[in-house]
Parts: structure tokens; sequence; C-alpha cells
């Protein structure tokens, strides 16, 4: 009996002739296996994995775009200056770390996109239209921005990670109920006798900041308390906002402040402080976020709401990527849990 092994060749890198040879399949089961096909047996995918690792093949880029029609890239789209974008040190790193998380499991990599509203045709001409990725990740766009409606005309996969102020019901999201956890944060400082409460709000052009703000408003009226636009200081999610902010509630005889994100609460403590006012004693202070800077921490520990803003990035992109690859179909919406994390800035126990 003669048996015949295969020899592959030295003198040059290894192809999917080659591997399927190795594994005794055809050339498309091996094309399959490697593009993660559903429709490939547990036992064939694991004898060509076997050979594929024993061998370090890496499939070809090019033949797998021409193949799959992707480019194995997502993009992260924040409507912000880089200055907004990178002025907190820590939320939007935390979205692109969950992002990064889940590229890295899917073997894909990740482009980011940073830019104003009148940027976009340049983003739709430079990117969408040139295929430099498969889908996009969105975060920090306002609420009437034309841009959602141009992704749906054009069939872009997209995720994103806030409530859509429209046609929610084709748009695919991963979010926080900012509502709730809103009117729960403003709801413990009226449990903690606090009768004047002033807001510093978020941008109210963006969902979150609108949100946040309705959480406000409803835990008034659940409390039977009037709804005061002079407790109700605009800002933009910042650290100034917050110490601008804080600085006009005072004037109004405040007792309380629920800040839209712990970088304005972090901002309305400077201007508390250099007031002589003590918190919590004279004025109660609730941020949103839980960053746990630790500068706040070191001057009066924050009560704060706590969401997974890593997680919620996390697991957008996989819900894309599923899009993306047709692992799964339909709108997904995706609402994760919050919790208010009480310490010493709100005078309750």
């Amino acid at each position: 009996m003669i048996c015949w092994w295969p020899i592959m060749p030295k003198d040059r890198p290894l192809n999917l002739e080659d591997i399927a040879l190795l594994a005794g399949v055809s050339r498309s089961t091996v094309s399959r296996v490697i593009n993660d096909d559903r429709y490939v047996s547990d036992a064939t995918r694991a004898k060509v994995l076997a050979v594929i690792e024993e061998n370090g093949f890496t499939p070809n880029p090019g033949g797998r775009m021409l193949m799959t029609q992707r480019v194995q890239a997502i993009g992260v789209l924040f409507m912000l200056s880089p200055n907004e974008a990178f002025e907190d040190p820590h939320y939007f790193p935390m979205l692109l770390q969950g992002v990064n998380e889940a590229t890295r499991q899917r073997d894909y990599t990740t482009l980011l996109w940073l830019g104003t509203e009148d940027e976009e045709i340049s983003f739709q001409q430079r990117i969408l239209q040139n295929r430099l990725m498969d889908g996009l990740v969105i975060a920090s766009i306002g609420g009437d921005d034309p841009l959602v409606e141009q992704l749906l005309k054009r069939k872009v996969p997209f995720v994103m990670v806030e409530r859509p102020a429209q046609r929610a019901e084709h748009i695919n999201y991963v979010v926080t109920n900012n509502v709730k956890a809103a009117q729960q944060a403003v709801s413990h400082l009226i449990e903690g006798g606090r009768r004047r409460v002033g807001t510093v709000t978020g941008k109210i052009r963006h969902v979150d900041g609108q949100d946040r703000l309705e959480g406000y408003r409803l835990a008034l009226q659940a409390a039977g308390l009037p709804f005061d636009s002079t407790l109700v200081a605009e800002g933009d999610f910042s650290f100034w906002s917050g110490y601008q902010g804080a600085k006009r509630l005072l004037e109004q005889g405040i007792d309380a402040i629920f800040a839209a994100t712990d970088r304005s609460a972090m901002g309305a403590l400077r201007a508390l402080r250099e007031a002589g006012v003590k918190v919590p004693d004279e004025v109660a202070l609730v941020g949103f976020d839980d960053l746990s800077d630790p500068v706040m921490q070191s001057q009066v520990p924050l009560t704060t709401v706590r969401h997974h803003i890593a997680k919620r990035a996390e697991l957008a992109t996989e819900l894309l990527i599923d899009l993306i690859e047709e692992k799964t179909e339909g709108v997904h919406h995706i609402v994760l849990p919050h919790e208010l994390v009480v310490r010493d800035s709100s005078g309750m126990p």
C-alpha cells in the first residue's frame, strides 16, 4: 500500500488550498471556517482550526475582504471637537475601552472619527462612500442630527450608545435609562428633606441631557414640588458649566444640586467651597456617572449614579459586529441597569 502525504511549499506562505489539503476538506470549507460561517459542523471546524493553528496560518486580508465584502473595521463616531471629547479624562476613554475590548475579541480594527455637525458631509464622502469601515458605534450626537437619517437611507449598520431622538423603532441601541436614573437621584435628595433642589443640566440638544432633565422634573412632580425654571442652570456636561451653574443656583437659595455628570458636580463643588457653603450640611450634591475621580473623593465622597460605560460600548460593538456578520437580525434595544451609589455628599445614609 502506498500512502501519499501532502508536502507543503517552503518558499512561499501557505494559502487556503494548502490548508484545505492538510485538513482534507475543500477550499470553500476552509473559507467558511475562517469567516465563522454557522453552516459548518463542529467537527470540521475543529479540524480546520487545528491545522490553521499548527501551521501558524494567517488569512490574506485582501482576499478575505473580496470574499466577505468587509474591511474588518468598526468606526466610532463622536460628534465632538477633540477638546470636548477629551476634556473629561474618563467618560469617552471608557467608551473607547469598551469598543476596543469587543473589536479585539472579534478580530476587527477601530477607527475613531471626531468632528462637529458641520463636518458631516466630509465624513460621508471620505468614510462612508469609500467603505473604510463596516459599521458605526455612535455617541454624543445631537437629537436632530441628519446623519442618522443618512445612515438609515444608505443601510449602513450602526448601533447607538444613547437613546435615539427619532425613529427609534428602526435603530439599534444599547443605553442607560437616563430618565429613571436621574429621577432616582433627585428623589434621593428630596427624601433627605431637600425642597429647593436645583440642577445643572447637560447639553439640552443631546438626548442624555434632555432625559436627565426630564428625570429631575418627574422627581419633583412625584414629590408634589413645583418645577421652577430659575432652579435649572443649563450646562454642557463640563466642569466649568457645573462651576458657573452652581454660582447661579446659589443666588436662588437652593439646598441641593443634581449635576448631570460627575465633572459638573466637581465644578459645582468648587463653586460651593469658594462661597463658603458646606456640603452636605447646607447644600447636598449628587452627580451622574460614578467616575470615582480621586480629586472629588478626597474632598467629599460623591453620591452619584453608577452606570456601566465601558460595558455599554462593548455590548454595542458586539451587537454591531453580529449585525455586520449577519449573525443576528431585526432591531435590538438593550437597556442596561444602573444604581444610585450613596456617599457623603448627599447627607443621607
